[in-house]
């Protein structure tokens, strides 16, 4: 990355916090913010335009893809720019997907200004910087490995969460009925409960899923 600024696509659909992100960025050394994306597949598309070095994305985008999805195709090309997560969650359910979808980086938007920078740089290097809250929680996956959800247990009781059926979240998530009962049952088991409503509330107060 030696010889040129650090190149910088912000991925975000709201105007506000672009600008933002901008303002804070622009002032720093060595890095160029080149462009903006209001959603997630302008992400994708500006991305793969070869003079981008690190891309902020957000995870929520409205309708459409999110920002997860948007990092896992921007990753999967061979020279692909690093992508660092800027987002209000640090739940399981949102930390998962994004950095299995690649991400080089996971941060909340309450991060300081100097975090933010040090974060793009470290990313531009290649190295992984996560928000205290995300590492804390990464390491306690890792310590207690039996008691964590899975990705796919945290997807289903997500929905469950919503209100979906056992159809419909099967439905959601392409798996059959009996699977997503299947998943229910070790969630339970994971988590000590016996119902839908106190694994949705177990989830919520461990952080697993979103309030």
């Amino acid at each position: 990355m030696t010889g040129h600024p650090i190149r910088l696509l912000l991925a975000d659909d709201h105007p506000v916090v672009r600008a933002g992100l901008r303002a804070v960025l622009e002032t720093e050394p060595g890095i160029d913010v080149v462009a903006e994306a209001a959603t997630a597949e302008a992400a994708v598309a500006r991305a793969g335009q070869g003079d981008v070095d690190v891309v902020l994305m957000d995870l929520q985008f409205g309708r459409g893809m999110n920002g997860a999805e948007a990092t896992a195709l921007i990753t999967a090309r061979p020279g692909a720019p690093r992508v660092v997560v800027v987002t209000t969650y640090d739940t399981d359910a949102d930390t998962l997907p994004a950095i299995e979808a690649g991400a080089t980086g996971y941060l909340l938007k309450d991060a300081p200004p100097e975090d933010l920078a040090a974060a793009v740089r470290t990313a531009a290097e290649g190295r992984t910087t996560l928000a205290p809250s995300v590492a804390d929680r990464l390491m306690n996956r890792l310590r207690t490995p039996g008691t964590a959800l899975t990705r796919r247990e945290t997807e289903v009781l997500a929905l469950v969460a919503e209100g979906l059926s056992n159809h419909a979240v099967a439905g959601r998530l392409h798996l059959t009925e009996g699977t997503v009962k299947s998943h229910l049952a070790r969630v339970y088991a994971k988590l000590g409960v016996d119902s839908r409503t106190s694994a949705v509330a177990a989830a919520t107060g461990l952080g697993i899923i979103r309030r």
